[in-house]
């Protein structure tokens, strides 16, 4: 072997060593960067015919366990989802109030407490009917019970609006992940092209892979071109030889009527589309998989609960009110059914309307054979002919009767009236003498005129004698059988139909308003403990992935001590080669 051929080895081996250390140098300089995987500089030996002439260094890459990698995908999904679900129901279950309670007394802030609350106030007014403040008192329980209804609806729905704000900002992040992935697909064929590593290329697509996979479920794979090709659920192309951008748009506004419904013009929630294909029911994973969800299922669904427990609320109120009238009587009662004088009239029994004064006593009175009357035009027809009173069907729909005498006011008892399928009383069916307006969660109230003192809480009952004589005092307060027939409603047995997760149960108001609380606070347990098992799964695997193809310190200071010494191996030779040339051409000159 010649001197020549001596230093083109040592040399090569000095080259190798050098890339050796630079490729551990930096192994151990991004050991904390997130994503990077340990790089190693392949070697193999340079022969010549027949004959070894070195080292050479066939390549920089790195290690990845393609089934480990695809479990740890799947995993951030699944924890992406778990963690957005668990924050919005934490929200969520703040939204309910506190519960707290001692022997004596409940102080909580929870809607259960609120209508504790409310039948506190009835109870301490079933001693002194008479008592202003008492009565005040229980408005004022009322209107908590009623705004507290309102302001949770309308805080879910907010929820509901952060969550489709949040959809479309997590997609504008995915689009970015898409197009990163898209260009470093590009940059990798060019770089192996050219015949120099992909390694960090490759990292670089991966954490961008599992950034996208925590945003929205996907399936990817790898194709021979060395393209990361990534597809929605059921195959729609999200990137292939370009990436293709998911489009989005947020609802203005969001209220208990706004929903999603897939291929309707008319649909409250616009679709998620990747080039005109709505793909909104195949993202079922990650952060936008739990936001639609959230805002599409389980927000909707305490919605309905809060629903429910308002319309019972309501019906409880109502039909005592109905069947009681404020004193002095009201100049004016206008009904809440919507109606039209044509609108058919399916009632039997008997209802007294009656007109009084100030101090109660009777003006004029009529009892009407409901039966009598075929529709509702011919009901107010017949309520004209009482002398003293004036009816109509309003602008809005809506039955109004009015007292036309100055300083008088009109009173309902509704005997033995049966009107409609459900059978209700006269007034309680259109709505005369509603406590509580509303139909749902989002717009229940107490009446605007006891809420502001216009008309009196509604104590008096007409009276039912089966003939009444005028100027004698038919109405009065003070009687403690309303407010009694108010508690009852408030706390006896009622059905509950199933809705929102909870099943059909019987119980008073507070029980049921007791078991959304409870619900609530379960279904947010539930959500952190899936969170914390999630989280624990994708650690694991993040973890295993890190002791396969991370960086190991230890191991790279060791290694990097090793190529130091065949460094200076290769260069002590390469010192000797010289001198032993410098020898060579001293004895040639002498």
């Amino acid at each position: 072997m010649s001197l020549d051929i001596a230093r083109s080895i040592a040399f090569s081996g000095l080259s190798a060593t050098s890339v050796q250390i630079s490729v551990t140098s930096s192994n151990i300089s991004n050991a904390d960067t997130t994503g990077y995987t340990e790089k190693t500089a392949n070697q193999s030996s340079s022969v010549t015919n027949g004959v070894g002439t070195g080292v050479t260094v066939t390549g920089i890459t790195s290690t990845v366990d393609k089934l480990l990698l695809k479990s740890l995908i799947s995993a951030t999904s699944d924890l992406g989802s778990a963690d957005t679900t668990n924050t919005y129901l934490t929200s969520l279950e703040k939204l309910y109030g506190s519960t707290s309670s001692t022997d004596s007394s409940s102080t909580g802030t929870s809607l259960a407490n609120s209508i504790a609350s409310l039948e506190s106030a009835l109870s301490s007014l079933a001693s002194t009917p008479s008592s202003a403040s008492l009565q005040s008192n229980v408005v004022s329980a009322l209107d908590d019970v009623a705004s507290q209804l309102r302001e949770t609806s309308s805080s879910i729905q907010k929820l509901r609006s952060n969550a489709d704000q949040d959809i479309s900002s997590s997609i504008g992040d995915v689009n970015t992940d898409l197009q990163q992935i898209s260009d470093l697909n590009a940059q990798i064929k060019q770089t192996a092209a050219v015949g120099q590593s992909t390694s960090d290329l490759e990292d670089q697509r991966n954490t961008a892979l599992q950034d996208l996979a925590s945003k929205m479920n996907v399936s990817y794979f790898t194709a021979s071109n060395g393209d990361l090709q990534i597809y929605t659920k059921s195959g729609q192309a999200l990137v292939d030889s370009s990436a293709h951008t998911i489009s989005y748009t947020a609802a203005a506004n969001v209220t208990a009527a706004t929903t999603y419904t897939a291929g309707s013009s008319s649909s409250g929630f616009s679709a998620i589309t990747v080039n005109g294909v709505d793909i909104t029911s195949q993202i079922t994973g990650g952060d936008i998989g739990s936001l639609i969800t959230l805002r599409d299922t389980t927000l909707p669904a305490a919605q309905s609960q809060l629903d429910q427990l308002a319309q019972q609320l309501a019906s409880a109120m109502n039909s005592v009110s109905n069947s009681a009238s404020a004193v002095p009587a009201p100049t004016s009662l206008t009904g809440t059914t919507s109606v039209t004088s044509s609108t058919a009239l399916s009632a039997t029994g008997t209802v007294r309307l009656a007109v009084t004064d100030q101090s109660g006593s009777l003006v004029s009175y009529s009892d009407l054979d409901l039966s009598s009357y075929s529709t509702v035009g011919d009901l107010v027809t017949a309520i004209n002919g009482i002398s003293g009173l004036s009816a109509s069907v309003d602008a809005d729909g809506h039955l109004a009767i009015t007292a036309t005498g100055s300083g008088n006011g009109v009173a309902i008892n509704e005997m033995t009236s049966s009107v409609g399928s459900s059978a209700e009383g006269f007034s309680e069916y259109f709505g005369l003498n509603d406590l509580v307006t509303g139909t749902t969660a989002a717009d229940i109230a107490v009446n605007s005129k006891i809420l502001s003192g216009t008309n009196e809480l509604q104590l008096g009952t007409l009276d039912s004698s089966s003939s009444l004589t005028v100027g004698s005092t038919v109405l009065s307060s003070g009687s403690a059988t309303v407010v009694n027939a108010f508690y009852d409603a408030l706390t006896s047995s009622r059905t509950f139909a199933t809705t929102g997760g909870i099943a059909a149960t019987t119980g008073s108001l507070a029980d049921y308003a007791s078991a959304i609380v409870a619900d609530v606070a379960s279904k947010a347990s539930q959500a952190s403990s899936n969170y914390t098992a999630k989280e624990t799964t994708q650690s694991t695997y993040a973890s295993s992935l890190s002791s396969q193809s991370g960086v190991n310190l230890d191991e790279e200071s060791a290694k990097l001590s090793t190529l130091q010494n065949k460094y200076t191996a290769a260069s002590a030779l390469i010192q000797a080669i010289n001198t032993m040339y410098s020898a060579l051409l001293s004895a040639v000159q002498s």
